[in-house]
Formats: C-alpha cells, sequence, structure tokens
C-alpha cells in the first residue's frame, strides 16, 4: 500500500514538473475558447476566472495549424492533440486521488474531484503557471460539456417515473417547497449582498439553490440500511422531482436571459416569461409523450441491424438529439439530455438482453467515468480563491450557504404524517452536489449586455455553497434517522 501511494505521487509529481517546465512544446497563455456548443461555457471572455489573452496572441484555428506544424521532439510534427492528451494526464489521475481521498472520509468522490480542480486552479498563487491552459483549452470544454450531458442522461436513465408517482403527494409537496422557498432565499441574498448586479444574477443565483443531489441523499441512506425506510422513500422520490422542478426553473431562467439578451432594451415583459414557462414545460412533457410512443418501435427495429454497439450508439443518439433540441429552443441541453434518461425504461430493450448483450447503464458507465471527472474538475479550476479577499463576498458565500441549508428545511412542512421524522427529511434534500454546479457554470457562460450573468466571485461563492451542503449532509442525516431507530428500540 505504501509503496502505491509513493509511486503515485512521484507520477503526479513528474505530471507537474512536466506543465512547469513547458517539456510538452505547449505554448502558457490560453487558448482562445472560439467555440460555443450553448449555455454550458461559452468562450474565454465569458467564463468566470478566464486569464487574458495576449495582444499577440494568432486566432485559435491558425494558431493551431502553426502549433501542429512546428517541429518538436527530434525534428517530427507535434499533433494538435497533445496539449490534449497531457490535460486528460493530469486530470484523469489527480481526479482519481482527489475521489480516492474524499471516500475514506465517507464523502462522495465528486467532491474530491472539485477540490482537485481548486487547488489546480489557483496554483497560480504560488506563482506556478503550468497548467494554466487547463482552465481555457477548447478541447478540454468541449469534454466537459459532453461529459455533464452524459452524466444528466445517466440520472434520467435511473429516475423511474412510476417510481416516483408511487411515492404519492408527500414527495411532491415535500419537493415543492424545496424549490420554492430556496429559491426565494437565494434571490434575495443576492439581492443584498450583489445590489449593483442586474435581477437575471439575482434570479439565477436562486436557481442554483433549487435542485438536490440524488446520487449523494442516496448513497448515505444505503450506508445505513435506510432507503427502504419511510423517510427514506419520501426522501429519493423528492429529490427526483425537485431536480426534475429545478429543470424547469433553470429552463425558464435561462430562456427570460437570452430574450433579455435578444431584445432592445434588455428587458422582458410577462407575455415572455408565460412562453418560456410553456416552452419549458412543453419541451419535457411533449419529450416524454412522443418519445414513450417512437422510442420502443426505434429499439425493436435496431434488433434487426447487425454488428456490436447497436444499442449504446442508438441511446447515444437519441440522448444528443434531444439536447441538441433543448438547445435550439432556448433551452439547456442538460434538460433534453435528462428527457432521454427518461424516456429509456429496459422494457423498451428488453431485446438485447434477451440475446445476452449488457443493460444499456452498464454500456454507459465507462463513458461516464472518462467523462465526468472532467467536467468536475474544470468546475473547480474555474474557481478562483482570490476573489474570497474581498469579505464582502466571503460573507455573501457564508450567507448563502445558510440560506441553502435553511431553505431545505422548508421541505418537513409537507410532511404531514404522524411518526415520521421530518427533521431528516428535510436534511436529506440539502446536498446541491453536481446539480448546483452545473447550475452555476450555466450561468457562467450566459451573457447579458457583454457581461457574464455569473460573475467570477459569485461563481466562487456558488461553489463553496456546494461544498459546504455536500460534506455537512452525510453526518447530519446519519444522526437524525440512527437516533430516532434507537429511540424506537
Amino acid at each position: 500500500m505504501k509503496r502505491a501511494i509513493v509511486i503515485t505521487l512521484v507520477a503526479v509529481t513528474c505530471i507537474f514538473a512536466a506543465g512547469w517546465s513547458g517539456v510538452l512544446g505547449y505554448p502558457q497563455q490560453n487558448d482562445t475558447l472560439h467555440d460555443s456548443t450553448g449555455h454550458i461555457g461559452d468562450s474565454a471572455q465569458t467564463a468566470p476566472h478566464s486569464m487574458p489573452v495576449s495582444e499577440h496572441t494568432e486566432p485559435a484555428p491558425e494558431k493551431a495549424a502553426a502549433h501542429a506544424e512546428t517541429t518538436e521532439h527530434g525534428g517530427h510534427p507535434q499533433s494538435v492533440a497533445i496539449p490534449v492528451l497531457f490535460a486528460l494526464i493530469v486530470i484523469l489521475i489527480t481526479a482519481k486521488l482527489g475521489g480516492d481521498v474524499l471516500e475514506r472520509f465517507r464523502q462522495p468522490a465528486v467532491l474530491g474531484e472539485l477540490v482537485i480542480g481548486v487547488i489546480i486552479g489557483n496554483l497560480t498563487l504560488f506563482n506556478f503557471h503550468g497548467l494554466d491552459f487547463l482552465k481555457t483549452n477548447a478541447s478540454l470544454e468541449v469534454l466537459a460539456e459532453i461529459g455533464v450531458i452524459i452524466l444528466l442522461f445517466e440520472v434520467g436513465l435511473e429516475t423511474k417515473i412510476r417510481d416516483m408517482l408511487s411515492v404519492g403527494t408527500t414527495a411532491f409537496a415535500v419537493a415543492s417547497l424545496g424549490v420554492i422557498a430556496p429559491f426565494f432565499l437565494g434571490w434575495g441574498v443576492a439581492v443584498y449582498f450583489l445590489p449593483e448586479e442586474s435581477i437575471y444574477t439575482h434570479v439565477f443565483v436562486g436557481a442554483t439553490l433549487c435542485a438536490t443531489s440524488v446520487g449523494i441523499t442516496a448513497r448515505v441512506l444505503s450506508d445505513i440500511g435506510k432507503v427502504k425506510s419511510k423517510e427514506g422513500q419520501i426522501i429519493l422520490g423528492a429529490a427526483v422531482i425537485d431536480d426534475i422542478m429545478g429543470l424547469v426553473v433553470l429552463s425558464v431562467v435561462t430562456g427570460l436571459i437570452s430574450a433579455a439578451a435578444s431584445g432592445n432594451d434588455g428587458g422582458v415583459g410577462s407575455g415572455t416569461i408565460l412562453l418560456v414557462v410553456g416552452k419549458a414545460v412543453a419541451f419535457i412533457l411533449g419529450a416524454l409523450f412522443i418519445g414513450s410512443l417512437l422510442v420502443p418501435h426505434i429499439f425493436r427495429f435496431s434488433l434487426r441491424v447487425k454488428g456490436k454497439g447497436v444499442l449504446l450508439s442508438l441511446a447515444l443518439a437519441i440522448c444528443f438529439l434531444l439536447a441538441w433540441l433543448a438547445e435550439q429552443i432556448g433551452l439547456a441541453a442538460i434538460v433534453g439530455a435528462f428527457a432521454a434518461g427518461l424516456l429509456m425504461d429496459e422494457v423498451h430493450f428488453k431485446g438485447y438482453s434477451d440475446r445476452g448483450e449488457h443493460h444499456l447503464e452498464d454500456l454507459i458507465k465507462p463513458i461516464s467515468l472518462f467523462l465526468v471527472p472532467i467536467f468536475f474538475v474544470r468546475m473547480g479550476l474555474l474557481v478562483d480563491l482570490r476573489t474570497f479577499s474581498d469579505p464582502s463576498i466571503l460573507g455573501f458565500a457564508g450567507v448563502l450557504t445558510i440560506a441553502a441549508i435553511i431553505g431545505k428545511q422548508a421541505c418537513s412542512l409537507g410532511v404531514w404524517k404522524k411518526g415520521t421524522n421530518k427533521l431528516a427529511i428535510g436534511l436529506g434534500m440539502i446536498p446541491r452536489g453536481e446539480v448546483g454546479l452545473i447550475f452555476a457554470k450555466i450561468g457562467a457562460g450566459l451573457t447579458l449586455a457583454g457581461v457574464a450573468i455569473v460573475s467570477a466571485s459569485t461563481y466562487s461563492a456558488v461553489v463553496i455553497m456546494v461544498i459546504v451542503t455536500t460534506l455537512v449532509t452525510p453526518p447530519l442525516l446519519k444522526i437524525s434517522l440512527l437516533r430516532k431507530k434507537k429511540g424506537e428500540e
């Protein structure tokens, strides 16, 4: 074990040394993100932590061509893929190390990936600039965007509509309160601490507090054997409904910002608001209704296609199609990806299972394990710790975290059955995890009059909120549920 740790540390040291000395011949200036694929990150100019680009920097296509033609290492042309390969080495190794450390403390691996990103992204504080290009490399941005689409597709796969309906009105009431209260609390906190920002920034900060991380809460409940308990079923059902409501809120807010950005006066009326709300709801319901009619026939027909990987290719094509359609009508791509996952009921591709092929979840998992850590590490990379030198930003992060925790305690008001641990239900809805990060990153990619909706300081504050809510939930939820269990005994 000690030998493995030493080898790992040596490998990481070599990676950082390579980045410091630039042995790969990769220029230390940041690449301009000239490629935009939607709401999730647009360019170096709109990224919350972008480094200024030198006036003498070549346009990205010309720079890439010039770099490819440059003779390096013994006279052989260096491929433009070399910097990306080096970046993947750094990200994948450090992400797994960070995840391992956090899991040893019974925390989710995603938190370790995020923290590793924060550390790497702020090495400039120690005058280390060898990895600065990780923050703005266009290829990594694309991989991260695909990663988050795969993540939401995976969440949709694990979500069963029939299970949501089975938990009844209690879970729906808990989820509704868990969206409304944090939204308005977050909005109020943003108005107080960010008075100079637009109303769209205030609303978006409120939206980042809406959703709940199902995965983190589910793991805690599984660890203590309470998944099948009354509280466990309510929490999990409400968390799933909460996520769907949160995605609708996200779609509405991003739609309003896009409408304001395209308008002459930068404002929107009640008609526009109703239109955006209707568009978001219609897309999700329409995708589920039309998809439920077409998908079974598509998968049955695909059984006639010879060759391997048909199920995976078709499922990904449907996922990317709905993500693309969501973007085309002004919604976030992750909304379409989530809807695609909801459509993929096991009965639709039972024919593949009958002939001995792997389940879709098993096929998606390796892709997710590769791409999703890239997304979370990049989220950490964009956190600028220098913003916390301003006491007001630190105060904003603290109060926003408190609002995020208190807001979810309103969920307990939706539980009216006697004998139910209301406190545990409120605590189980606290963690924002990956969902909060996704919302923040989308906000960082939205602009209004050339200004990012979520600034570098606001983004950093939201990330702190996500980290704290994710850390405090496991111990508090365990104490609450196990204490009740001892009382019953």
